[in-house]
């Protein structure tokens, strides 16, 4: 549930971000202002017939975005500290990794016939084989 709801606070911070830096005026937009480069001309006296005023936009949009920014880090360290400690999950990486030899599960290995021929020497009688003795040449 948390995290869902940090996930959400993380999509609208980003979002935000994106919004408000698409939004701000470069540092590089006042010298192509003064070349002619636009700036509505006329009345309007250039950029400060803008929305905020000529200083106002820059400093209300610079803060939001640095608290939006702020948000986004912080959030994004929880988010991070909440995937790598899930609820119930060990304390430790090297406990979950490190099995004890008791622990550890006995895998049974079918013993397979080989391809490998039984050894030419005497067999006693009393073990018994299944395996037959390789023609003699």
């Amino acid at each position: 549930m948390l995290y869902n709801i940090l996930l959400i606070v993380q999509l609208i911070a980003s979002l935000g971000i994106i919004g408000l830096v698409l939004m701000q005026h470069g540092k590089g937009a006042d010298a192509g202002a003064a070349f002619g480069g636009g700036g509505g001309g006329g009345s309007t006296g250039g950029a400060s017939g803008s929305v905020f005023g000529s200083k106002g936009s820059g400093n209300f949009m610079s803060r939001t975005t640095a608290i939006l920014a702020t948000i986004f880090f912080i959030n994004s360290l929880v988010l991070a500290w909440l995937v790598a400690h899930p609820e119930g999950a060990e304390s430790s990486v090297v406990q979950s990794a490190v099995v004890s030899p008791s622990q550890a599960p006995q895998i049974d290995v079918p013993s397979a016939p080989s391809d490998v021929p039984a050894p030419t020497g005497a067999v006693s009688s009393d073990s018994a084989s299944d395996i037959p003795e390789a023609p003699k040449e």
